[in-house]
């Protein structure tokens, strides 16, 4: 009986190379309990060795997911193996795997089936990871709970009654439900991060073009990166770093060069300076301001106080910090991404591929397909994005964001100049809350105050679980690092988790 609880990536891949279980024997575990926990929980829409959770239960294993399995086995048994050989893992409905459908949590693409893969999906491929199938999303990667996708809302597995976050609430699930060893999300507003913090795993948003887009469903194109959730922050670190590195099928990925240019001297950098760098005094930054704002849960700030005491313990400087613009990114948040995506979904017409309502002529074709095919909180947002595009508003919404947006990202740089090495928040204001609770859409909006300022600033971030509450809900705290700096976040939170046990 294997353990699924107490796996992390290394544990498995230990277990795999000395011959303890069989990447059989460790894929079948995970789908066992993946379908006995599913109905439950809906997290999974669909599993990749040929039976469906939408179905009448398992068929016989797919040829193709056999073959995935004989090998991985092949490349452990010839002493081959990468770390995630044979490691099962889930992937957000909107991450194209060849052969698959990948409908983005939407009646819109129901039956859209995928002509090739995402470049991360080709990498997981190459290392020999298997993908056991596709989790479940808000439409269209549009909402902070998962309460909006077309199959049903996924539930928190820590509670059941709540929600797990959104958009990625399905990946987010099975990482902390033990249903798949690590999963993918994409995030563009805090929606890789955001669920993590609400199931208790770790959450990662990437330096915007340090992973491929290419093959990820559009939503916001200036905001969306494909991360990782992992069970630690080392499970999190091998993933990136297997599906990280440029891609010539994305205009937006960098270069290695520029990479390089980014990551500069991490905290662990070799050769001269090496070792100052190794040992000097590192340095939180914490935007009183902005955290003790209103509206932030007072067991979120005092969990928040408990962290930073931890990090106090573990030999780091703790610096208030000055943010002055970072209170006005939701509204920025909120302006760009609606017209990055009204401008990315005018693409789903009824014409080319997916769902389609036919009308009497061609306009009422598009206007019944629109209206049946996204939900309400697409549409929403493809009316709000339309509008301050249009020609009356594009100056006086539109670009004065961009304007903001700079002003926040200018901020971030002049601390990080100043000596920080991340910035520390909590990941989001309040614990998970329950189904229902957030029918505004300005409160459900507010879910990502913390969250947002990455994805506009291109910075990386990381979300690490920091205890729980009265309710045993899950806190998490969320570092943010300049460009490029990845290795800077991974050694931090590693401490971090070390140091809170």
């Amino acid at each position: 009986m294997i353990d699924l609880k107490s796996l992390t990536i290394e544990k498995a891949h230990t277990m795999l190379v000395s011959k303890e279980i069989s990447v059989n024997e460790l894929v079948s575990a995970y789908l066992e309990h993946a379908k006995s926990k599913n109905p439950e929980l809906n997290a999974f829409i669909e599993f990749f060795d040929g039976s469906s959770s939408l179905g009448e239960g398992a068929r016989e294993w797919d040829e193709g997911f056999e073959k995935q399995i004989t090998h991985a086995q092949a490349l452990i048994d010839a002493g081959n193996a990468h770390l995630l050989c044979g490691i099962p893992y889930g992937i957000k409905d909107n991450i194209l795997y060849k052969g698959h459908i990948a409908s983005a949590g939407s009646h819109m693409l129901e039956n859209y089936t995928a002509a090739y893969s995402a470049t991360v999906i080709e990498k997981l491929n190459t290392a020999g990871a298997i993908c056991i199938g596709r989790t479940n999303m808000d439409d269209a990667a549009m909402g902070s709970s998962t309460e909006s996708s077309y199959y049903g809302p996924t539930k928190n597995p820590i509670d059941p009654t709540r929600v797990p976050g959104g958009s990625s609430g399905g990946s987010a699930t099975a990482v902390a439900a033990d249903m798949c060893l690590f999963a993918l999300g994409t995030d563009t507003g805090g929606s890789v991060r955001q669920p993590a913090s609400f199931c208790g795993v770790v959450g990662m948003y990437p330096t915007y073009g340090s992973t491929s887009r290419h093959g990820a469903i559009a939503m916001g194109s200036s905001l969306d990166q494909i991360g990782p959730f992992g069970k630690n922050v080392r499970d999190a670190q091998i993933v990136f770093e297997t599906i990280s590195g440029y891609d010539t099928m994305d205009a937006t990925s960098l270069t290695d060069e520029v990479r390089k240019q980014l990551s500069g001297n991490p905290l662990h950098a070799s050769g001269e300076g090496g070792s100052a760098q190794q040992n000097r005094v590192r340095t939180v930054g914490v935007p009183r301001a902005f955290v003790e704002m209103e509206g932030i849960s007072p067991e979120v700030k005092k969990n928040f106080e408990v962290s930073l005491e931890i990090l106090k313990n573990a030999g780091y400087e703790i610096r208030d910090i000055e943010l002055p613009n970072a209170h006005l990114g939701l509204a920025v948040y909120y302006i760009v991404m609606p017209a990055e995506v009204s401008s990315n979904l005018s693409r789903y017409d009824g014409m080319k591929y997916g769902f389609r309502d036919t009308g009497k002529d061609l306009l009422e074709t598009y206007l019944k397909t629109r209206r049946g095919g996204f939900g309400v909180e697409p549409r929403r947002r493809i009316l709000l994005g339309t509008y301050v595009l249009s020609a009356g508003y594009y100056d006086a919404y539109y670009n004065k964001a961009l304007k903001v947006r700079e002003l926040i990202k200018k901020d971030f740089e002049k601390v990080f100049e100043s000596g920080v090495d991340v910035v520390l928040t909590p990941t989001t204001p309040t614990t998970a809350f329950t189904f229902g609770a957030k029918k505004d859409p300005l409160s459900m909006y507010l879910a990502d105050i913390f969250t947002i300022s990455a994805n506009l600033t291109h910075m990386p971030a990381i979300t690490i679980p920091s205890g729980s509450d009265t309710n045993g809900l899950p806190f998490g705290i969320q570092f943010t690092a300049n460009q490029g700096q990845e290795e800077t976040l991974f050694t931090i939170t590693s401490d971090f988790e070390k140091n809170k046990k």
